[in-house]
């Protein structure tokens, strides 16, 4: 047992009673729900729960957050005691509320060294190097420009470190960060295919905005579920990316680029939370109505203005306290079919918790009659919002998309923006949360969200920024969802014909 599990288990073994149920003198006598009249319980999603869980997700307290740190597990574990102080049966692993998993990182070691001429640079501070993977270069660096094919025509590349200005104009529609990827990815293949042994970017104007607001990301190297594709590493050209300061001296002619570059690999524990409300129909009760969301965030990163938490108030501790609050009112009214709910952790490194749920869920896979996921939903304008998944390519359910629409419709009448779901929307913001894994199987999935916003992925993300009625609105919307789906006789039918377009 290795020192993080060690001091994982000791950190949660002391909560065991909110992760088991108690067992025989230790019972507690749990009061009787009260009766509601009304055909649903749409009124115990009150702003007052809402935000009291926000604020508490999303404080200080939990340091971001961040997937495969004792900060999410936490987290996880003030979910998991919500959970049973709501009255929600653990639903994950060996009778607990929790399913644990591994997620592998791979990033550069500390010990990695890189210069450039006589300027030593501190990797994925002063220097980015785009892909952890394993280089030793000593060679001549040569300039050429901005990297078109009459400069770089002009210099002979083999064996070199080749320098170039980032430049291009994307196309109309792309968002520039996804473009600056693309563009170093394809270059750099282009040059190292012609003889590069290295690539260094020297940031523009619009590529310096990308370096100082998405950096973070470099250091943190990459994440995966154990054998998956992130986890393999190799030995290659290094494509290395400087700012915009860094062009008054790599111009210089006559400079050597040496790297000594390696990369480590850890295990983390990550979890899942998982709690349900047991239907109350005989039959229909085996099946579940999956309420989805994810509890992690980035964590403790480079301090903007000062603040180095990125707390996730909207990413997405809106998501945790709306799933709690729908909880609440299935356990206080229980549908025919079981609600079923489940806290995604490691979302953030590339939908992790969700991709291992849907591969060993705790449930049988093909009892998973819907899955209503809720990302981000307490900022932008009061009446509008988004649902993922409404239309084609993405839409895997017309009957799931038609339940939701009556649901808004009988609700919070929201103006629904129909353009980030378009396939060419630039940010794929489908492809981006945690109803993929399940829409990918087959199981009919749709994704509640207001959308990003200028404080998305900043520590200026804080709970004092959302709005508590508008999130508590989307909250009774993707309820009215599900407690549609869970009370009738048949379980949405999913499209035939369904295919992404990635």
């Amino acid at each position: 047992m290795n020192q993080v599990y060690r001091t994982t288990i000791g950190l949660l073994v002391s909560g065991l009673t909110i992760a088991m149920p108690l067992s025989g003198s230790a019972q507690q006598k749990k009061p009787a729900p009260k009766k509601t009249t009304s055909a649903d319980a749409r009124d115990a999603i009150r702003e007052s729960d809402l935000k009291r869980d926000l604020f508490a997700l999303a404080g200080d307290h939990y340091r971001g957050r961040e997937g495969g740190t004792l900060d999410e597990l936490r987290a996880s574990a003030w979910i998991a005691e919500q959970m049973r102080a709501i009255g929600a049966q653990p639903a994950g692993d060996d009778g607990t509320y929790f399913q644990f998993f591994h997620i592998q990182r791979t990033r550069i070691t500390k010990g990695s060294r890189l210069s450039i001429g006589s300027h030593q640079l501190k990797v994925n501070e002063d220097a980015i190097i785009t892909v952890p993977g394993i280089s030793s270069v000593n060679a001549p660096m040569v300039f050429v420009g901005t990297g078109t094919p009459e400069e770089v025509a002009k210099v002979d590349i083999k064996g070199k470190a080749v320098a170039l200005v980032f430049s291009g104009t994307p196309p109309a529609s792309t968002i520039f960060r996804y473009f600056l990827n693309t563009t170093m990815r394809t270059r750099s293949a282009e040059l190292v295919k012609a003889g590069a042994v290295a690539v260094v970017y020297v940031s523009d104007a619009r590529a310096q905005e990308i370096f100082n607001r998405w950096g973070t990301i470099y250091e943190r190297g990459r994440y995966d579920l154990p054998g998956g594709p992130n986890t393999k590493v190799a030995e290659q050209a290094p494509t290395i990316w400087l700012p915009e300061s860094a062009l008054s001296w790599v111009q210089q002619a006559g400079q050597q680029l040496v790297a000594n570059i390696n990369v480590e690999s850890f295990s983390y524990p990550s979890v899942n939370i998982v709690a349900k409300v047991p239907g109350t129909d005989a039959k229909l009760k085996a099946e579940n109505v999956l309420f989805s969301t994810h509890q992690d965030h980035d964590g403790v990163r480079r301090a903007v203005a000062g603040d180095s938490i990125w707390n996730g108030a909207d990413d997405n501790a809106t998501g945790c306290a709306g799933t709690l609050a729908v909880m609440r009112a299935f356990v206080k009214k229980p549908g025919r079919r079981t609600a079923l709910f489940v806290f995604h952790g490691a979302e953030e490194r590339g939908l992790l918790g969700s991709r291992y749920y849907s591969a060993t869920p705790t449930v049988p896979k093909e009892s998973i009659v819907a899955v209503l996921n809720a990302e981000m939903i307490g900022r932008n304008a009061p009446d509008s919002a988004a649902l993922l998944g409404s239309q084609r390519p993405h839409r895997n359910s017309q009957d799931l998309v038609n339940l939701a629409m009556t649901a808004n419709q009988t609700g919070p009448k929201f103006k629904l923006d129909t353009l980030w779901d378009k396939a060419t929307h630039p940010e794929g913001w489908y492809f981006r949360s945690d109803h993929l894994p399940y829409a990918r199987l087959g199981i009919p999935a749709i994704c509640y969200t207001t959308l990003l916003h200028k404080d998305y992925h900043t520590p200026k993300d804080e709970p004092d920024r959302i709005n508590i009625a508008k999130m508590a609105n989307v909250t009774r919307w993707i309820y009215l969802t599900g407690w549609a789906v869970a009370n009738r006789d048949q379980r949405p039918t999913p499209d035939k014909d369904f295919k992404l377009e990635r």
